[in-house]
């Protein structure tokens, strides 16, 4: 079982689940909002995060692995910011869309509901379990 779990967004026409599967290991960078890059620093190797489309698609759409904790993002000319590695873990074969979770009153509380804006958040492990339930995979 992961120490931590998260939600890390991307859009799926920048950087999808498959294209993350295709590298088998990719550079999760570009993050330069302060409370998701602490978010980011606060992960350790092993942890789980929800895989989660945003703009196009808006929804949960698989699990990744921080595969190496956090290092000075390349893409950040400044060095102040930091990126993490991730690995695929398992694609949903039933997505959970935003306006389900929205709707779920056991997830009113989800970094994901109450800041919409934020690229990587924190998940708690009873909220981790209903997304889970919600995608009809095993808990």
């Amino acid at each position: 079982m992961a120490e931590h779990y998260w939600l890390m967004k991307s859009e799926p026409d920048v950087y999808s689940y498959d294209d993350l599967v295709a590298e088998k290991e990719g550079t999760w960078d570009g993050v330069r909002n302060h409370t998701a890059a602490i978010n980011l620093r606060a992960m350790k190797k092993g942890d789980l995060a929800f895989f989660y489309h945003s703009n196009i698609g808006v929804e949960v759409v698989g699990i990744l692995k921080i595969s190496k904790e956090a290092f000075i993002d390349p893409t950040d000319e400044k060095a102040r910011f930091v990126a993490v590695k991730v690995k695929p873990v398992k694609k949903f074969k039933t997505t959970v869309p935003l306006k389900a979770i929205k709707a779920n009153p056991a997830l009113a509380e989800m970094d994901l509901v109450r800041q919409s804006r934020l690229s990587v958040g924190k998940v708690r492990p009873e909220e981790w379990t209903e997304i889970l339930r919600m995608a009809g995979e095993k808990v």
